[in-house]
């Protein structure tokens, strides 16, 4: 149908709405995991119709380790989201990464200690594949609208996702360093995962607020320094978000969408019963 949501939006620290979107309804969506992080917000942007969620809530009242991930996941699933760009703000580990950069990363390493990143348990084992955890396709389209929006992104690198709220210490942040990460943050990892594992196409855009605290010719990051940058960054956000949703949708050529086709362990039939029907609009297809 013409009118079908296919793309989503996640808004990050900065991000609280889309510019342009018109006819905006909002939307409670009801999940297995609980509440998302915002009503979803809906509308039509550059022609397209597209679903909006605020990561930490348009107040920006959820901290990092609290964000129920599932939740947000789930609820883009539920509304027939295929594509999920997601813009992040981050602290830069290489000095060629300049605060007000936007990067496009194509892997990550996990540092978080508590968070929740498989919609699977409880009786169903599956391990999706997830040697490059975002899709290509989708950030070919984002570094596309970039040149549209006559915006430049640099592409490729690693985002060590930190568990926060607290920013890093200097012995952690020459550590990652020394291990040849490119950029820091809190958030991006668990949502990429979970895109995985509902089979959508995901990809961070992360635009660069500090130099996190290891660089000795720059303070150690500031809330003020962040937002700061943020809002310097934030039209250029717009433009490449606004550019990449008129070239979408397009066909899905990558193997986001049959990720777990071949991910099961248990036998589908065998897992019980109130696993299935919790995670139906995931199996369905191969149930």
């Amino acid at each position: 149908m013409a009118d079908e949501i296919r793309i989503g939006i996640i808004g990050g620290s900065g991000l609280y709405q889309m510019e342009g979107l018109t006819s905006i309804q909002e939307v409670e969506v009801e999940t297995p995991f609980g509440k998302a992080s915002d009503l979803y917000r809906t509308g039509t942007l550059e022609g397209r119709r597209v679903v909006f969620l605020a990561r930490h809530h348009r107040n920006h009242t959820i901290s990092p380790s609290e964000l129920n991930f599932r939740a947000n996941i789930y609820g883009f699933k539920k509304l027939g989201v295929e594509w999920v760009l997601s813009a992040s703000a981050v602290g830069s580990l290489k000095e060629e990464l300049k605060p007000l950069d936007i990067v496009l990363p194509d892997q990550f390493y996990d540092r978080t200690r508590t968070r929740i990143s498989t919609f699977f348990g409880d009786g169903l084992v599956a391990h999706v594949s997830f040697a490059d955890p975002v899709c290509g396709l989708l950030a070919d389209v984002i570094q596309r609208a970039g040149q549209d929006a006559d915006v430049r992104i640099k592409r490729g690198g690693t985002y060590v996702c930190m568990e926060g709220p607290q920013f890093s210490t200097r012995a952690e942040s020459n550590v990652y360093r020394g291990w040849g990460m490119d950029l820091i943050g809190m958030t991006n990892l668990q949502e990429a995962k979970l895109a995985r594992e509902a089979e959508i196409c995901y990809t961070t855009i992360a635009f660069v607020t500090d130099y996190d605290c290891w660089h000795p010719q720059h303070d150690a990051v500031t809330v003020a320094d962040v937002i700061a940058n943020l809002k310097k960054n934030g039209e250029n956000a717009q433009k490449i978000i606004r550019a990449a949703v008129k070239r979408l949708p397009i066909e899905r050529t990558c193997k986001c969408q049959h990720a777990l086709q071949y991910a099961f362990i248990t036998d589908l039939k065998k897992a019980p019963e109130n696993t299935n029907a919790k995670l139906e609009l995931l199996l369905k297809k191969y149930l």
